[in-house]
C-alpha cells in the first residue's frame, strides 16, 4: 500500500523515537485499511516541536472511479477540533479583559437573560457544563430535543414579509435545557455555536474572521479556515462523513447556513494542527507569534471540571475536561497524566502531551458515518505512544 512522505524536521531517532515503531504505525493503518474500516489515515507528530515523522496512506477519495492516493496535504473537515480555536478565541478576549469565564451568557446575548438559561457562564458552555441539550446521539433517548430542529423548525414558520429579523437564537432556546448548571457534562456543540456568537457581539466582526485572523494567520496554518477557497476544493480528502460539503462549496452554498461554524465548522491538515498542538505545547508562542499567555494556556490544559458523564454510554464517572480541551487520563490510553487532547467526528484528533513534548496529529476517516472504531483512533495513539524511547 503507498505510503506518501510529508516534510519533516528530523529522524525519529533524532527526537528519541523508536524506527521500529514508526514502521508498526504503518502497519496498523494498512490493516485498518485493508479491514475496511479506514478509507486512509494522515499524520504528523513532533517531540520538542521537531516534526519527525509526517505523511499520508490510502485513497484519498471515497467516490468511485476516482483511484487517486491519499496525500499529507489534503484537507479535510476537522469537525469538533473546531472547538479548540473557538475556545482560544474566548481566551483572548478574556486576556483583553473584554469578557470573564464567569460572566453570565445573558449579559451579552439578551436571550439568554431569562429563566432557565439565566445562569449559565461563559465557563459553562466552554467546559459542556451548562446543562443545555447535548449533541443528538450523545444520550439514549428517542425523544431527544435539540437546538438545530428547533431553528429549523422556526424559520419554516417565520414570516419574512413582517420586516422583523428572524432570530436563531430565541428560536434554538424554545427547547429549553436538560439540566441545571454544574451537575452534569453533557457535550453540547451548540453551546459552542453561542460562544460564536459571543465574539461577534464582543468584537463587533464575524467569528470566522476573527479567528482565522487572531489564530490561524499568525500561527502560519495556512491550511485552516472556515469556507474552503475555490482553489482549495480539489485537496479535499472525500469521505463519506462531509462530501456534501464540498459539493456545497463547489455550488458556492452557505455551508453555515448563516450560523457561526465554531462548533465545527473549519478545515485543516495534520500539519497544521500540528503546528496549533505546539502553540499549546509552548505557553501559547510558536515561532515568534503569540497568541495567548503562558497562564491562560495552563488555564485551559488542565482540569476545570469533573462532573458525572453519561453521554456515548458513559457509566456517570467523572469527566475531567479543561477549557476548550479534554484531559486524558482514560485506562485506553497510555499517555502521561498531563495530556490534553480533544477530537472531531469523521474521524481527527489532537493530542499533547507536555511532559514528553509530544504532539500527534492523526486524520483516520471511518468508512461510514456512525461508526466508530476504538482501535482506529485510541489504538493509534497507542502504538504511537509506545515509540517513545
Amino acid at each position: 500500500m503507498q505510503v506518501i512522505a510529508g516534510e519533516v524536521d528530523c529522524s525519529p531517532a533524532d527526537v528519541g523515537f523508536d524506527e521500529s515503531r514508526a514502521d508498526a504505525l504503518l502497519r496498523h493503518f494498512g490493516r485498518l485499511i485493508d479491514e475496511g474500516k479506514l478509507q486512509g489515515a494522515s499524520y504528523c507528530l513532533s517531540r520538542g516541536g521537531r516534526v519527525f515523522l509526517h505523511g499520508a496512506i490510502g485513497a484519498r477519495s471515497c467516490l468511485d472511479g476516482d483511484d487517486s492516493a491519499l496525500r499529507p496535504d489534503d484537507l479535510q473537515f476537522v469537525a469538533s477540533m473546531t472547538k479548540v480555536f473557538t475556545a482560544t478565541a474566548i481566551m483572548q478576549l478574556v486576556e483583553d479583559g473584554l469578557i470573564r469565564l464567569d460572566q453570565g451568557v445573558g449579559e451579552i446575548l439578551p436571550q439568554f437573560a431569562t429563566p432557565p438559561f439565566d445562569r449559565i457562564t461563559l465557563f459553562h458552555l466552554l467546559t459542556h457544563t451548562s446543562g443545555m441539550h447535548p449533541d443528538t446521539g450523545c444520550l439514549p433517548n428517542k425523544y431527544e430535543v435539540n437546538y438545530w430542529g428547533a431553528m429549523e423548525y422556526a424559520y419554516r414558520l417565520y414570516d419574512a414579509a413582517s420586516g422583523e429579523p428572524f432570530d436563531p437564537i430565541a428560536a434554538a432556546l424554545a427547547v429549553g435545557v436538560r439540566d441545571e448548571p454544574n451537575r452534569q457534562w453533557l457535550y453540547s456543540t451548540f453551546g459552542y455555536v453561542v460562544l460564536g456568537w459571543v465574539i461577534e457581539q464582543v468584537t463587533g466582526r464575524s467569528a470566522h474572521a476573527v479567528i482565522e485572523d487572531r489564530i490561524a494567520a499568525p500561527l502560519g496554518l495556512a491550511d485552516t479556515f472556515f469556507a474552503p477557497p475555490s482553489d482549495a476544493l480539489d485537496r479535499y480528502m472525500v469521505t463519506p462523513w462531509f462530501s456534501n460539503r464540498i459539493e456545497k462549496a463547489r455550488r458556492g452554498e452557505d455551508i453555515f447556513r448563516g450560523l457561526p461554524g465554531t462548533g465545527g465548522g473549519m478545515s485543516s491538515t495534520p500539519y497544521d494542527l500540528n503546528r496549533l498542538g505546539n502553540a499549546f505545547l509552548n505557553g501559547g508562542v510558536l515561532d515568534g507569534a503569540r497568541i495567548l499567555g503562558r497562564k491562560t494556556v495552563e488555564k485551559m490544559t488542565t482540569p476545570a471540571v469533573a462532573l458525572p458523564n453519561y453521554c456515548w454510554g458513559a457509566d456517570g464517572a467523572p469527566r475531567r475536561y479543561g477549557i476548550g480541551f479534554d484531559m486524558v487520563d482514560r485506562l485506553e490510553f497510555t499517555f502521561s497524566d498531563s495530556t490534553y487532547c480533544h477530537e472531531g467526528a469523521g474521524y481527527v484528533q489532537l493530542v499533547v502531551d507536555p511532559r514528553e513534548e509530544l504532539v500527534s496529529s492523526v486524520f483516520v476517516p471511518f468508512t461510514e458515518p456512525g461508526q466508530f472504531h476504538p482501535e482506529a483512533l485510541h489504538g493509534t495513539q497507542n502504538v504511537i505512544w509506545s515509540g517513545l524511547t
